[in-house]
């Protein structure tokens, strides 16, 4: 009685432009676009010129391309299954093999986009990605969850000092709050299906911690993340870190006690403090090594 559903999606639409749309929401746009703009941001304030830029940009770009098409196409099955919307795989507006073809071609093309930007850059970078693809085919249902995460958004401020002339490395305060923001976003992305994904026999670290648990420790690595930006550069927090601090800590307890009447006031208020602490990174920028 439930077979159609987790099948269509494996079958191509006949419509050529519902399955360019539909290649493009299998990506996850949202993420994409954040890292890439987060990293020309980090590049731009670490002074990187035109030439330099576009490379770092199109390299993590290319990379986080082929981490979304990755993802999309290896949880087709669960995602059909599950019922999920929002999932073209699933839903049949493009094949799973065409979105694995665009995850392959997106990490060729990410190869040498990398190593363009020097070879630091480009293997600190590429160590990033294939953690990403990693928790895509294996770790997403370990407790090592949120590694790649941690990897991922550690190295970002290292892939954007590393493309610099010189080749310096960021400032462990950058590195670490990155990390923090990794974590961080690792528990909000799994927060809203952890109960389908137990079903489905996904259990990763927010899964066996549970909902209410995942909930109640989000706020934790973004607030950490602004204590790191606003204290961790030499001298006071300055007017940016001081407004950051001001807003983290609120807005992470309105999102528990809101979470009583909303079930997605956590996740707003992560949003909100996410949003601060990337915005106080850009700020700070990567600092000296």
């Amino acid at each position: 009685m439930g077979t159609p559903e987790p099948t269509r999606g494996y079958a191509a639409t006949p419509w050529p432009p519902r399955r360019v749309a539909g290649l493009a929401r299998s990506c996850h746009p949202g993420p994409v676009i954040a890292v890439s703009v987060t990293a020309g941001g980090l590049g731009a304030a670490g002074g990187l010129d035109g030439a330099r830029w576009v490379l770092l940009v199109a390299a993590v770009l290319t990379g986080q391309l082929s981490v979304g098409w990755c993802n999309d196409a290896f949880d087709a099955r669960r995602d059909a299954a599950a019922g999920r919307t929002g999932k073209p795989v699933a839903e049949g507006a493009v094949s799973r093999r065409a979105v694995w073809a665009a995850a392959f071609t997106a990490a060729l093309l990410c190869v040498p986009l990398s190593l363009a930007c020097g070879p630091q850059a480009g293997a600190v970078h590429l160590a990033a990605v294939a953690a990403a693809w990693a928790y895509n085919l294996k770790l997403k249902a370990t407790v090592l969850s949120w590694l790649p995460y941690v990897i991922g958004f550690g190295t970002l401020p290292a892939v954007a000092t590393l493309t610099l002339p010189g080749r310096p490395w960021p400032a462990w305060w950058a590195v670490t709050a990155g990390a923090l923001l990794g974590l961080a976003a690792h528990l909000g992305d799994v927060l809203p299906d952890i109960e389908d994904d137990l079903r489905h026999g996904v259990t990763g670290l927010p899964q066996r911690l549970g909902a209410t648990a995942t909930r109640l420790l989000l706020p934790v690595p973004l607030v950490a993340a602004s204590a790191v930006l606003a204290f961790g550069p030499a001298g006071p927090p300055g007017r940016w870190g001081a407004v950051t601090l001001a807003v983290a800590a609120p807005a992470a307890v309105a999102g528990l006690v809101l979470a009583r009447t909303w079930r997605k006031a956590p996740l707003a208020a992560a949003a909100v403090v996410a949003a601060a602490d990337v915005a106080l990174l850009l700020v700070r920028g990567t600092g000296p090594a």
